[in-house]
C-alpha cells in the first residue's frame, strides 16, 4: 500500500480491493472502446491476474454489492460525461451484464491460483499437471478477454466520439496515478 500525502480537503479512505476492481472494470469498459488495446492491458494489468494479490483476483464479492457498486459508480461517470437519459438506460445494462458474466471466471481464475499452490506444496511437483493448469488459465483469460471487449465494443456504439475522448483522458490520467 502506498503512502501519499493527504490533502487538507475531505480526507478519504484507501480504497478497498473490491472498489478497485469496480473502479478498474467500470472505467476499461466505458474508456476502451477509444483507446486501442486498453482492454488486453486492462486484462494484463490485473483484470485476470489471479497469481497476485488485488486486482481483479482480490476477495470475494457478492452479486448484489457487486451492481450496487455499478450503479455507484455509474452515476459518477454519468456526470463526467455528461450522459443522457437514454444513454443511461443502455449503459447500465451492458456494464451489469460483462459484470455479471465475468464474475463467475473471476472465481474460476481464482479455482486456478488455488490449485497450483497446492501442486506446488506436494512432495514433488507435478509438470503436467501445472502445465494444464496454465492452460486452463489462459483460456480462461481468453473468455474473459472476449466478454470485455464485447462489453467495450457496446459501450463505444452507445457514447459520442466527444464522450469516449473525454473517457479515455480521464483512464489515461487514472493509469498514470496507479503505476
Amino acid at each position: 500500500m502506498t503512502n501519499r500525502p493527504q490533502s487538507s480537503e475531505s480526507p478519504s479512505p484507501e480504497p478497498t480491493p473490491r472498489r478497485r476492481f469496480m473502479t478498474r472494470a467500470v472505467v476499461a469498459v466505458l474508456t476502451a472502446g477509444a483507446i486501442g488495446g486498453v482492454g488486453a492491458r486492462a486484462f494484463a494489468h490485473g483484470w485476470g491476474g489471479g497469481w497476485h494479490h488485488g486486482g481483479f483476483m482480490h476477495g470475494d464479492l457478492d452479486p448484489a454489492a457487486v451492481d450496487q457498486r455499478l450503479d455507484r459508480i455509474l452515476k459518477h461517470v454519468y456526470v463526467e460525461i455528461d450522459a443522457t437519459d437514454a444513454q443511461k438506460q443502455q449503459l447500465a445494462p451492458i456494464v451489469k451484464a460483462a459484470a455479471t458474466d465475468l464474475l463467475p471466471v473471476r472465481g474460476r481464475l481464482h479455482d486456478t491460483r488455488r490449485q497450483a499452490l497446492e501442486l506446488l506444496s506436494q512432495p514433488s511437483v507435478d509438470r503436467g499437471a501445472l502445465e494444464a493448469l496454465r492452460a486452463e488459465k489462459l483460456r480462461l483469460a481468453d473468455e474473459a478477454s472476449r466478454r470485455l471487449t464485447a462489453a467495450i465494443a457496446d459501450v463505444a456504439d452507445v457514447l459520442t466520439p466527444e464522450q469516449r475522448r473525454s473517457l479515455a483522458e480521464r483512464a489515461q490520467r487514472w493509469h498514470r496515478g496507479h503505476r
